[in-house]
């Protein structure tokens, strides 16, 4: 063989093993991939801990703080991950916006809102459902507090895995039961506060649903249906427009911004009421400058609420990073004061770098791993176009206003999947009337059969089951979690 031959043999094996080497890099990075989210959450809450060790490290509790930091990281992590989607779901499945633009406008406004106006709820989570007087010691507290963070962080962490967007709140609340329960008997918990919050299951999705329902009725009624569908917008839809400002105003100055104002509900409502009205005289000429050259068709119609249904997501972002951050910070913050000053029964306030992880965790986990739930929220549970979501913005909203002003306890998760719920049932109650009239008007017409029309359904009943189960089991599930934990934290010797 001369020697041509055997450089060809030996190019050719090289090529061979290069190309072997090149399918085992790809399989690498195939088989990397779904790690990397995780790596990167890892890291952030290596950083957390640390970080809480650094700024503590002349107190004699510093290791348990640092612990306490890494749980409440993990936790916002969780709430970014599952509670988002509520808000941004409905926008991405109406094609609103994209997945990566929902994801940006979420992150920025979450953290705004946490860092700007975050903090509400923290007393009642650290000292309004388990009495801090029923513990005989700091060191129970704190236990308790952690037991409740890792316990709810783990169930959520759960509910996002299945598939399942669940109330944060309500599993921080489960997570304090137990753990109260299990350090102080039945009789340190508020059974009273625990049963508004049971009462909450069923009264926010009906809410939610309700008022959603009533809504697209009515966007139907006055402008879908109508023979001359742009008219009626020109019409229609700045008014619309006018009571989302009004509702949102009301919202953020109820709810929102509390932290840095406080606005008593009348005056929040003359807000809401100046601010609608601006908005919708403001919205007249635009609507009529972006329907011109429309076509008389509903595609058409959905032009004109794309930019509404992206400001109300912004806008319940800002909203739910102001309140929910407390989910996750509320007993961290707990902990740290009460390793610093060996109080647990005052009003607990929470340290800038307390108020950093939590509004980052949220950002972070949104990120790494929301993408799955919003896809769910805004696509399977039933199709949304941008009028269906607005509704089902504007309905969540409205229901937090109203329920607040009738003093009901309500979960914005709750509210939020419910209004999806009471869209799509809308819509087949509505199919099936109109399937009806046609029926009446023409009866010689050949009717859908029943197994056909079964096929039809607009909602998919198995995310329904599976919520409505995730829902009942949040906080009895985080309770006897919580408890589990607490009896293992407390086995371990502390120095006093």
């Amino acid at each position: 063989m001369s020697d041509t031959d055997l450089e060809a043999r030996h190019l050719e094996t090289l090529d061979r093993d290069l190309g072997r080497f090149a399918k085992l890099e790809m399989a690498a990075a195939y088989v990397s991939r779904p790690l990397v989210a995780p790596g990167i959450a890892f890291v952030f809450i290596a950083i957390a801990g640390l970080a809480a060790a650094m700024l503590l490290g002349g107190n004699s509790q510093v290791l348990i703080v640092a612990a306490a930091a890494v749980f409440g990281a993990y936790m916002a992590l969780n709430i970014g991950a599952n509670d988002v989607a509520n808000n941004m779901g409905p926008a991405v499945g109406a094609n609103a916006l994209s997945m990566g633009g929902a994801i940006a406008i979420a992150a920025i406004f979450e953290s705004a809102g946490a860092l700007i106006a975050g903090g509400d709820v923290v007393s009642t989570i650290a000292t309004g459902i388990v009495a801090p007087d029923t513990l005989d010691t700091p060191i129970l507290f704190i236990w308790a507090m952690m037991a409740a963070l890792l316990a709810s962080a783990l169930w959520i962490n759960l509910a996002t895995w299945i598939g399942a967007p669940v109330s944060t709140t309500h599993a921080v609340v489960g997570g304090v039961v137990g753990a109260g329960i299990a350090a102080a008997g039945f009789g340190a918990v508020n059974w009273a506060q625990l049963a508004t919050i049971a009462a909450s299951w069923v009264i926010s999705p009906l809410l939610g649903g309700v008022a959603a329902a009533a809504f697209l009725w009515f966007i139907k009624a006055r402008i879908v249906y109508r023979d001359d569908k742009i008219a009626a917008a020109r019409i229609w839809v700045p008014v619309l427009v006018g009571v989302m400002a009004g509702t949102f105003a009301t919202y953020l100055m109820m709810k929102g911004l509390k932290q840095l104002i406080a606005v008593p509900m009348g005056m929040a409502l003359l807000i809401g009421v100046a601010v609608g009205l601006a908005g919708w005289l403001t919205m007249i000429p635009v609507i009529r400058r972006q329907s011109r050259g429309l076509e008389n068709r509903n595609k058409s119609l959905k032009v004109l609420f794309g930019i509404p249904l992206v400001v109300s997501a912004a806008l319940l972002s800002f909203a739910h990073g102001a309140n929910d951050v407390a989910n996750a910070v509320g007993p961290l913050a707990a902990i740290v004061q009460t390793s610093q000053t060996g109080n647990f029964g005052d009003a607990v306030a929470i340290p800038l770098w307390v108020m950093l992880i939590g509004a980052f965790g949220i950002s972070f986990g949104l990120c790494l791993f929301g993408p799955k739930l919003i896809r769910m929220v805004g696509n399977q549970i039933t199709k949304l176009n941008p009028m269906r979501a607005y509704c089902v913005s504007l309905s969540a909203a409205i229901t937090v206003i109203l329920a607040s002003w009738l003093g009901l306890p309500v979960s914005s998760t709750h509210i939020a999947i419910g209004a999806i719920f009471g869209v799509g049932f809308f819509r087949e109650w509505d199919a099936e009337r109109r399937l009806k009239l046609a029926r009446l008007a023409l009866p010689d017409a050949e009717s859908i059969p029943a197994d056909e029309r079964s096929r039809r359904k607009l909602v998919r009943r198995s995310h329904v089951l599976t919520i409505g189960a995730a829902w009942i089991v949040t906080v009895p599930a985080a309770a006897i979690l919580s408890a589990i934990l607490f009896l293992l934290l407390r086995q371990i010797p502390v120095a006093g």
